[in-house]
């Protein structure tokens, strides 16, 4: 006789995703701004890295168009944590805007259209991590989600990709921005679980 009954396959295993801790599963979008939503014409948006030397590196919305395009398929993770997975984009990868410039700066400070900032490690800027991102699901990104387009950093809580984004500015310090300023960590890891300072 044996020791299982017929037919007994134990407890049923779960087919939620691995999500990181505290997050749960969304499938909406949710719309989380600081402030008011800018309205930017694309025919005045530019995109500037300015490096700690003070040389600026600009690109149109048609300059940044006709560069290489990627379609990244990631994960988001949200502060306030819900976790979107799966989400499609369209964007320039930041390697291919950092290629050209000439930068001994080891940080970054995203700034915004409407006046939002946050710091990044220039390192995860580069490696395939993060993008400019100006479409969603197919469609041109929503002003509401940082359309014309927005900072893309998915292996970070996502109040560091920068909704309205207009540029970067190098930096040889670290230099923290809106949240950081107001008690978010300084650095993000939602593996880590790193919402405020100290955790």
């Amino acid at each position: 006789m044996g020791i299982v009954s017929p037919g007994f396959q134990g407890r049923p295993r779960t087919q939620e995703p691995a999500l990181p801790p505290g997050q749960y599963l969304t499938e909406d979008f949710p719309v989380l701004s600081a402030g008011p939503t800018p309205r930017v014409s694309l025919d005045t948006w530019e995109f500037v890295i300015s490096t700690e030397n003070g040389s600026d590196h600009r690109w149109s919305w048609q300059e940044l168009m006709a560069l290489p395009q990627e379609t990244p398929m990631v994960d988001i993770h949200c502060v306030t944590r819900w976790s979107k997975l799966g989400t499609n984009w369209q964007g320039v990868s930041l390697d291919t805007l950092l290629a050209g410039v000439d930068t001994g700066a080891h940080f970054a400070l995203a700034h915004s259209y409407g006046g939002y900032t946050t710091n990044l490690p220039l390192d995860d800027l580069r490696g395939g991590q993060a993008w400019v991102v100006h479409t969603f699901d197919g469609a041109p990104l929503p002003a509401e989600h940082g359309g014309p387009a927005r900072l893309l950093v998915p292996h970070l809580y996502f109040w560091k990709s920068a909704k309205w984004v207009r540029g970067l500015r190098l930096k040889t310090m670290d230099e923290p921005g809106f949240w950081e300023t107001a008690g978010y960590h300084d650095y993000g890891d939602p593996w880590r679980e790193q919402r405020y300072q100290g955790d």
